[in-house]
């Protein structure tokens, strides 16, 4: 198994160099799914640290989110109530180092950007109360991410375990806002929920599958996931199959490979061929 995927990403490498349409898509993805990544990692981090060094303001959060600003990844917590404040920001440069990790408690109005983000996050927030196309499971809950960038305004809602020992694939939803913060649009972007355990140290390798509706290829919520528990999970690689395309994603080194469902098949079945005759 593991020479075969060895196998099929030095193929799917060669074979997506002629792809260019394939490429310029696949890459908008990984991009958006890194900026995903980057504010959860400045969450995971920032919430332990502030609950650590601010225990004083733990009945004070309202909420919280992250956002970048140039290269430094800042988690703010806001009070509660209808007109809140930041009561502390924790800031990381690139590694996520929590022992250089910068903890201010300092309580201070929104600026203009952490307005508009704490403005869409709230609104995408009642969608979710009101609205039943957001299903909610058992030891489960409901994580927003907002971004804002240019003319772009959006919150990618995640669905993660309460539970250790579980990387959560699907049940996600993306909710686009336009320039004035007044709703635009909301879809689901899996249509299914697929709950993966890990601990295994053999298990290095994951998969799941996408749903016409889901799209051709690997989501940008599935980068994050998988960037944020890879490692955790000791995966090695995880596939994911559409009805056209398959990506493959190197857990080891952040890298995706896209090719079409045929082309994986025809590798695939060269494969058995060859082993057979070993």
């Amino acid at each position: 198994m593991k020479k075969l995927l060895t196998l099929l990403l030095c193929c799917a490498a060669f074979s997506a160099a002629a792809q260019n349409k394939t490429e310029r898509e696949t890459a908008a993805i990984l991009e958006e799914g890194k900026k995903l990544y980057r504010s959860e990692m400045a969450s995971w981090y920032g919430t332990d640290i502030f609950l650590a060094k601010f225990t004083n303001k733990r009945t004070d959060i309202g909420g919280y989110f992250s956002y970048t600003d140039s290269s430094i990844a800042k988690c703010i917590f806001f009070s509660k109530g209808e007109q809140p404040k930041v009561i502390g920001t924790i800031s990381f440069d690139s590694t996520y180092n929590v022992n250089t990790a910068v903890a201010d408690g300092t309580e201070r109005e929104f600026s203009t950007y952490e307005r508009d983000l704490w403005t869409i996050r709230q609104k995408a927030f009642e969608e979710i109360k009101k609205d039943d196309m957001f299903k909610s499971y058992e030891h489960m809950n409901f994580n927003l991410v907002p971004l804002i960038e240019e003319k772009e305004k959006k919150v990618y809602v995640f669905t993660g375990p309460e539970e250790n020992g579980y990387v959560i694939i699907g049940n996600d939803y993306l909710i686009t806002f336009n320039k004035d913060n007044k709703l635009l649009k909301k879809k689901g972007l899996h249509k299914n929920i697929l709950a993966l355990p890990y601990g295994k140290e053999e298990d290095v390798v994951s998969m799941h599958t996408h749903l016409p509706e889901t799209g051709d290829y690997i989501t940008a919520t599935d980068i994050c996931t998988l960037m944020l528990y890879e490692k955790f999970a000791n995966w090695k690689q995880h596939i994911v199959i559409s009805e056209d395309y398959v990506s493959l994603w190197d857990c080891k080194t952040d890298r995706l490979v896209t090719i079409t469902r045929k082309a994986w098949e025809n590798i695939y079945k060269d494969q058995k061929e060859r082993h057979k005759q070993e």
